[in-house]
């Protein structure tokens, strides 16, 4: 069964160039209202999500505090911790410059950053009018905040009108036990509570309130934006929202133990290719809960559990494909982690009781019952100890590749090439042919119509470019689980699993990588 963890925030002694007169001190960590969960779901993959646990911890009151807090560490890396308290809003929000920061007057800005967390204490923290932009960034956990009624049009304006907006290569975020609102739709100013852009994954939203808005967020900002995925929501509560419940444009969403009440116009709108998979939720006085809308391209779901309590559904047609009225799976999606599900019909107590800023973090345990955070668990096991039992790479890497070739035939895609090479080059046979990036970093995955078990992949560069690839990460795209990590080309083994596609991301190299063949193997 999954435990609630506590994150140990450890105030370290030090000195931090931050000014008593903007809002910021040190401060020893409040065991009451700074104590944080473990991070659950989808940002528990790719490492984890431990944001600025084992950093310093700084009080800050004003928005300048934040930017000072960023700015005042040794980089733009080193670990921090930030209690909030008070109300941050644009006059008491200026940027503040320095080498291990890149922030906004208009906004609490997370750029080119990570291990950081923003976790509300005392009285609580509320942004106003203010949003939280994170951007090139990466192991972020926000915290028992309000954000509220950011605009994009009107004034003030912040955030392109997103109360919590992600964007450009952003991984492992958790947002827990925070409260999301606005007072309208797009024509009152507002977009959404909770986006995801440009190449955003591995995110958890948990026990959190979106309410108010005629927009409760995206995972992709068009059609053609499907880099973006691996999200989880859970215990999460949407009410009173037109539509984007979430909005999902490729990619993978786990959806369960959410309370939705009054949907509008629509609900979870899988599209773009996307998977949906949807446990335990209860759906209440709403319409078109799930399905594909406003679009003739269609994505899919996996549901089970789930309550429909006068929900109404609309008739199929043209741009609109509702799942209901007896909504059933149009596909199969694989979860990577752990977790135990609430039965649906106490999910609107559970949730009740536990969403939202301010309520003592508590959480579920399956139990149906509002549970406070154990501080005395040490929290999950590291998979990247050799000595865990879950490391998935206990085969021995080295060993040659045997047996079928299954890239032979199979397709191939990627996040980018260069001129005149060819993601199908990398599954042709051909070593005098290769795939390149369109820089030194990108991915290029092999992909089936139907799953393969796969437990050993070869990469080999092309002749005159051995020993180019530098840092990689093996991905099991259907899941997002990462599969081995590590650097340099040639054999990479794991523990065998069934997909229909994996990925082989280049994040490290010393020139244009060159890889004319990845092959994959049973084991």
């Amino acid at each position: 069964m999954r435990r609630p963890v506590a994150l140990r925030l450890q105030a370290a002694l030090g000195t931090l160039a931050l000014a008593a007169a903007a809002g910021v001190v040190l401060t020893m960590p409040e065991t009451a209202s700074a104590a944080a969960g473990g991070a659950t779901g989808y940002a528990t993959q790719n490492g984890g999500t431990t944001g600025g646990a084992g950093g310093q911890t700084v009080r800050a009151t004003t928005g300048t505090a934040i930017h000072q807090a960023l700015c005042g560490r040794a980089d733009s890396s080193t670990p921090i911790v930030i209690e909030v308290e008070g109300t941050i809003n644009h006059g008491n929000t200026s940027k503040v410059s320095g080498d291990s920061c890149n922030t906004a007057a208009d906004k609490i800005e997370l750029k080119q950053v990570s291990n950081i967390t923003i976790v509300g204490v005392g009285g609580g923290a509320v942004f106003d009018q203010l949003g939280i932009h994170i951007r090139e960034s990466s192991n972020i956990i926000i915290q028992n905040v309000t954000v509220r009624n950011v605009k994009k049009s009107g004034s003030p304006t912040s955030n392109g009108g997103d109360a919590i907006g992600m964007e450009s290569d952003v991984r492992n975020v958790w947002v827990d036990h925070s409260t999301l609102e606005a007072s309208g739709g797009e024509s009152e100013g507002y977009d959404g509570l909770f986006d995801m852009k440009d190449n955003t994954q591995y995110v958890t939203l948990s026990y959190s309130v979106l309410r108010n808005s005629g927009r409760g967020g995206l995972i992709g900002s068009s059609e053609s934006d499907r880099s973006n995925g691996y999200v989880t929501f859970h215990h999460n509560l949407y009410e009173n929202i037109d539509s984007r419940a979430p909005l999902l444009r490729g990619g993978v969403a786990h959806m369960y133990n959410n309370h939705y009440v009054s949907l509008n116009k629509s609900g979870i709108n899988s599209r773009a290719g996307a998977k949906a998979k949807v446990d335990n939720n209860y759906f209440e006085d709403s319409k078109d809960v799930l399905g594909t809308f406003y679009t003739d391209e269609a994505g899919s779901w996996q549901v089970s559990g789930n309550i429909f309590d006068n929900v109404t559904w609309s008739e199929p047609g043209g741009d609109n494909n509702p799942a209901g009225p007896d909504p059933q799976s149009n596909t199969t999606v694989s979860i990577p982690y752990s977790y135990t599900l609430d039965d649906a019909s106490c999910v609107p107590s559970v949730v009740s009781g536990t969403a939202g800023a301010n309520k003592g973090l508590k959480v579920s345990d399956g139990s149906c019952t509002p549970q406070s955070p154990d501080p005395t668990d040490p929290g999950p096991t590291d998979p990247t100890d050799p000595t865990d039992p879950t490391d998935p790479t206990d085969p021995d890497p080295t060993d040659p590749p045997s047996g079928t070739n299954l890239s032979i035939g199979a397709g191939s895609d990627g996040s980018s090439k260069a001129s005149g090479t060819s993601y199908g080059n990398v599954r042709d046979g051909d070593l005098g042919t290769y795939w390149s990036p369109a820089g030194t970093t990108g991915s290029v995955s092999v992909k089936w119509s139907s799953a393969r078990t796969v437990g050993k992949i070869n990469i080999r560069e092309a002749a005159g470019s051995e020993g180019t690839v530098g840092s990689y990460r093996v991905l099991n795209h259907d899941t997002g689980a990462v599969l081995a990590s590590g650097s340099g080309a040639g054999v990479i083994a794991f523990s065998p699993v069934s997909l229909e596609k994996i990925t082989f991301e280049i994040t490290g190299a010393s020139g244009t990588p060159k890889v004319a063949e990845f092959e994959t193997y049973a084991g």
